[in-house]
Formats: C-alpha cells, structure tokens, sequence
C-alpha cells in the first residue's frame, strides 16, 4: 500500500519531486507577469512582423492604384536592377565604408570612456562629467546637426576661426567630399558615446574588487589591471554589443546623414537609407526601395549568425 502512493506521488511530481503545472493554469497563476509582457509582444508583431508581408512588394510592379494583389509579378526584376545600377553600387560603398569607420572608432570609445570614468574618485565631479557627457544623446540630429553646421562654417564657425587666428585658410569642410565622412563619424562619437558608457559602467560595478586588491598585493600596476583583470571581465558584455552592432552595419542612421548632407557631397555622402528615401518615397519607385530593404535584411542576418558562430568558436561568447 505503501509502495503504491509513494509511486502515485512520483508519478505525479516527476523526476524533479515537484507537482507538475499545467501551462495554462501557469499562465493564470503569473497574468501579472505576462501581462507585462504583452506591450512588448503587440509591438513586435504589429511593427515587425505583420510588416513583412509587405515583401511581396519587391518581386512585383508596384502601384499604389492596383494595390498588392493586383500588381504585376515580375519576379527577380528588381534585385537584378539593384546591382547593376552604378548608384546603387556608389550608396553601397559608402553605407559600408562610413559603418566600418564607426566601428573601428565609434565603438571603442565608450569602453575606454567608461575606464577613465571608472577611476574617478570625486563623485561630484564625475556626476558633473556624467551629465555633460549624456546630454548629447537626448538631443535631435535636427538640433545637433546645426550645431556641426555653424561649429564648421567658413563665416562663423569656431573650428575656421581658430585655423585664421594661427594664419591658414578657411575650410569649407560642409562642401568637401572629403571630409564628409570624419563629420559623419565624430559627430555619432560626440552624440552617443556618453550614452553607451552607461552599459560598460554597469558591467564595471559588478567586477569583484578583491581581485584588484590581490594585484595590487602582488604588484601590478593600473594598466596591467586593466588588461588581466578589466578588460576579460568586460569582455562578455563587448561581445555581445558588438555582435548587435555588426547586425545594423547597413544601418547609418537616416537622420544623422540627412542633416548633414547636400548636393555638393552626395559622392561620397549618400547612404542606403538616404538613397531609399529619395529614389522610394520621393521618386515613387516602391518595389526597387523595397528590394534594397530586402537586401539590408539579408545581409544583416548573414553578418550576425556568421559574427556569432566565429564569437562563439574564438572566445565562447554569444547572443544565442
């Protein structure tokens, strides 16, 4: 009798020794929980998901007057027009060129931003630098794309008064192909980098300090702890972020390019993003927009499981 309830106990916890929960009653029970969780989830498929049908859209002749499910199919027209067109290319090179750049300077600078921010003492005075250094971030590119305008103008700007005072020539950096794409990227760098250090500051709280009383005890100095001791500790947390950043490489940032950019710079200046608006929305040309948004996906899923599982061999990090 004995044996038969200690089997009907077994049976109904399981292997684990705990009572079995039917997921609907485990719904019930946590609805507060999960209806946290739905905002979250009608965003996604509203805004992402529901959206993809309008894929469709790319391998047909679209017209805002036959609707989708009259339009013409042509199939792979478009991709085939998409890299043969010599300005599709041209906005291609740039998109990666200006991404590339913002990764190789862009990225680091809120880790060593967030090590120098570490080392301060004087709480005060790091408040204050915390401020100044965030506030960018909650601006416009409206606003601080004027702000790099008049910083740069050949008129009035502080950057040419400075190169008259020590007796050189006025640049007019706006209009020269040439520096479009440094502006692109030191103006990204002073917007955002205050923002990214609040992540890697978060991660530097939570390193144990024993361990850098135990290299202080055996000698090493500030920077070497911060390569045997900072930076592997961090090194999780860069991974990851810089796994998410490889994903959006094809995405600059239509506002930030916006803003800056005019005609005289457009060589070296238009991305994809700015392409697709002004060929897409302005030109009328939805079905070719819409493949080069195609393209951007694709490529941007090829470069994070690719990223990923080289991440995942190498240093045994990973997003999943």
């Amino acid at each position: 009798m004995n044996v038969s309830k200690e089997r009907i106990v077994t049976g109904s916890a399981g292997l684990t020794g705990r009572p079995t929960v039917k997921p609907k009653l485990y719904v019930v029970k946590y609805w507060q929980i999960y209806s946290m969780v739905l905002p979250g989830l009608l965003f996604f498929i509203l805004f992402k998901y529901v959206p993809l049908a309008g894929i469709i859209i790319a391998f047909q002749d679209y017209s805002v007057f036959t609707g989708i499910l009259s339009s013409k199919f042509v199939g792979m027209k478009h991709f085939i027009n998409l890299f043969t067109y010599p300005e599709f290319l041209t906005v291609t090179k740039n998109t990666f060129l200006i991404s590339i750049y913002q990764l190789f300077f862009g990225f680091p600078a809120p880790i060593i931003l967030a090590l120098l921010m570490n080392d301060v003492r004087k709480m005060a005075f790091k408040k204050v630098v915390q401020t100044v250094l965030y506030l960018p971030h909650f601006l416009s590119w409206v606003i601080v794309g004027g702000l790099v305008i008049n910083f740069l103008s050949p008129s009035s700007g502080m950057l040419n008064e400075v190169l008259h005072m020590l007796g050189r020539e006025k640049i007019f950096f706006m209009q020269e192909p040439n520096y479009f794409r440094t502006i692109v990227v030191t103006s990204g760098i002073w917007k955002e980098v205050g923002w990214g250090t609040i992540i890697y500051l978060a991660a530097l709280a939570g390193i144990n300090p024993e361990l850098y009383e135990s290299a202080e005890v055996d000698g090493a100095s500030k920077l070497r702890q911060v390569f045997s001791i900072t930076l592997p500790s961090l090194l999780p947390t860069i991974m990851v972020l810089l796994l998410l950043r490889i994903g959006h490489i094809l995405d600059l940032g239509f506002e930030q390019v916006y803003m800056l950019m005019n005609p005289l710079v457009t060589s070296t200046g238009e991305i994809i993003d700015t392409y697709i608006y002004r060929v897409g929305l302005l030109g009328g040309q939805y079905s070719y927009t819409t493949a080069i948004g195609l393209f951007k996906s694709v490529i941007g899923l090829i470069l994070v499981v690719g990223a990923n599982q080289l991440s995942k061999k190498t240093t045994g990090n990973s997003i999943y």
